[in-house]
């Protein structure tokens, strides 16, 4: 937006929130100057207060009737702070002043002293995400001093505060909420911060996600805040907690969530009406707290209900994300006047004798809420926030072990069933098959001439070695030239995986020979050396195997599965070892043939 017409808001008469989103100085006079006496809420996003002289424009500001302003994303320089704090101090009806994920460029060394008369309306300060580069040469802050005594509520939110000098907690003396959390306040730095006389009206006081770490100490440093009602001291890393500690006498709430506790003492304090002590190591709950109504107890690792004895007053409880497996009748009845528990997220053990407890006390129904989808036997008809007295379960769901035991025969049942089907129909051959299939695709489909080591990868059965290795081998390697056979009791790489043998052996070879007879059908190894050549000998169409039928032997006999080997015995010509030696000589004639091709 680069231009504006004057005039061009004042025809509407109420605004109750404008969000003015730029960077132009004087578009934004000239908008200003429309709404002042019409908008409620002012929002300033993304503009840069950095040049003295453009304060000159701003301060038609000083007359608007707005109650809120906030900075959203704005620049701000240490030239710059004083001109918006004179013109925010003017501003006659403003009460609540925010800065969100704002930069302050400066160390608060400003230039000219602030100068203005305290405003008498302003109550609320906010300052969320603040962004100063070089936080920790940040001044006191003692030109403000005289600003601040009206303020009732002060948020500084994430802002890397590591100290509140003293001088400005004195000079806080109508707050009554303080919210300094995700900041880095220390220990030491705490008990500078609440120096004696500091925050004395502060009733409600939030340090959460800070750096303290002795509970003693911060329980000390807030000792003389007589108003203190509220404090929330959550997420921070406080691990143990000493037995004696001094706390603000009206301190009625205390929040030590988060803070890695794995035991509470008698440093709590006794008069307090609501204690969170959620996401810790709590493994018992025991502390004498005669006042306390409210009790957080989630995500810890209890395993029973607290005593009712030690808190007779509590109302409300909330016990979710524990290791509870039951209750008993006295330990409900104890509590005589509790409304409200929260018992989600446990490990409650199935008992249609514990069910039928509590589904007749017409008092506990309506006191438990927020079951998780497994409702105490784990019924599937129990929804989170259902009353117990409208869960009705079947006989079944409150016998666990009998469900059990039939799911796990019914499951050993199906396991047995796969497997014979696996059987009869050679699953296991196929898993196989797969594996030595994948392993061949991953390599290049012919071999390079350089890596050929063999004339002919042979296989055989073992009940065949005799023949293969005194007759065949001898015949093939003396002849002139000699042929290079590959035998696997020779010639495999001993350790390794057999079917990375076959494979590699029949990759490094010209040839395949078979030696086919009535073993080398039944025989486990033939069968992988039969499957690898199904794939990647017979698949390729070439003429690389070559079969040799050491008996007669019938094409049926061969497994079904081998489809094509069956084919090629039954359309390709063969040889067979013949029993006369005039024969033989033709056998191994044609042999040699076979293997030069």
């Amino acid at each position: 937006l680069s231009q504006y017409e004057p005039g061009s808001l004042k025809l509407i008469q109420k605004i109750n929130h404008l969000i003015i989103n730029l960077r132009n100085t004087t578009v934004f006079s000239a908008i200003v100057s429309d709404i002042l006496h019409t908008v409620t809420w002012l929002e300033v996003r993304e503009i840069a207060f950095s040049i003295p002289a453009e304060m000159q424009l701003l301060k038609v500001m000083s007359s608007s009737f707005a109650e809120k302003i906030s900075f959203k994303q704005a620049l701000f320089t240490d030239a710059t702070v004083p001109e918006i704090v004179s013109i925010l101090e003017d501003m006659p009806k403003l009460v609540e002043v925010q800065m969100i994920d704002c930069r302050l460029l400066g160390f608060g060394q400003w230039k000219m002293q602030i100068q203005a008369n305290q405003s008498q309306t302003v109550r609320v300060l906010t300052i969320e995400k603040l962004s100063i580069e070089e936080f920790y040469l940040f001044t006191d802050l003692h030109t403000v001093e005289g600003l601040l005594s009206l303020l009732t509520k002060v948020t500084v939110e994430n802002t890397k505060v590591f100290l509140v000098p003293c001088r400005i907690s004195q000079s806080l003396l109508s707050l009554r909420y303080l919210d300094l959390s995700a900041n880095l306040l220390g220990d030491q730095s705490l008990e500078h911060s609440a120096c004696p006389g500091a925050w004395p009206s502060l009733q409600t006081l939030n340090l959460s996600q800070n750096s303290l770490s002795d509970l003693e100490m911060t329980g000390k440093s807030l000792f003389h805040l007589g108003k203190l009602i509220l404090l929330d001291i959550s997420q921070n890393n406080f691990v143990e907690i000493p037995d004696v500690c001094e706390w603000p006498k009206n301190l009625k709430h205390l929040n030590l969530s988060s803070t890695q506790i794995s035991k509470l003492t008698t440093c709590i304090p006794t008069t307090l009406e609501v204690l969170d002590v959620s996401a810790n190591n709590l493994e018992e709950f025991g502390l004498q707290l005669p006042f306390l109504k409210e009790l957080y107890l989630a995500k810890n690792r209890l395993k029973t209900l607290p005593g009712a004895a030690p808190i007779p007053n509590i109302v409300a409880m909330t016990i979710s994300r524990n290791k509870l497996n039951s209750f008993s009748r006295e330990e409900f009845e104890s509590f005589k006047k509790m409304e409200l528990l929260d018992a989600s997220d446990n490990n409650f053990i199935c008992s249609c004798d514990f069910l039928s407890f509590i589904h007749h006390e017409a008092r506990i129904e309506q006191m438990l809420v927020g079951w998780p989808d497994k409702y105490i036997c784990d019924s599937p008809l129990a929804v989170r926030g259902a009353q117990v007295g409208a869960v009705h379960l079947s006989l079944m769901e409150c016998h666990r072990t009998l469900m059990v035991s039939l799911m796990c025969a019914l499951v050993f049942l199906v396991i047995l069933i796969l497997v014979a089907i696996g059987y009869k129909y050679h699953a296991v051959w196929y898993l196989r098959m797969t594996w030595a299939w994948l392993q061949a695709k991953r390599k290049p489909k012919r071999a390079l001439a350089k890596d050929i080591c063999y004339d002919a990868f042979v296989s055989y059965s073992e009940n065949d070695s005799d023949w293969v290795e005194n007759i065949m081998v001898r015949e093939l390697e003396q002849a002139c030239p000699p042929f290079r056979l590959c035998l696997h009791k020779r010639d495999f790489v001993p350790g390794k995986w057999i079917v990375d043998n076959i494979i590699d052996s029949i990759e490094k070879s010209h040839k395949t020979l078979f030696v086919l007879s009535e073993h080398f059908v039944r025989s486990e190894w033939c069968k992988y050396e039969l499957d690898f050549s199904h794939f990647r000998l017979f698949d390729e169409n070439n003429d690389s195997a070559i079969l040799v039928l050491l008996e007669p032997i019938q094409s049926e006999t061969i497994p079904k599965r081998f489809c094509k080997l069956r084919k090629i015995m039954n359309t390709r010509t063969y040889l067979e070892w013949p029993p006369g030696e005039e024969q033989q000589a033709m056998f191994w004639f044609n042999l040699k043939i076979a293997l030069k091709s």
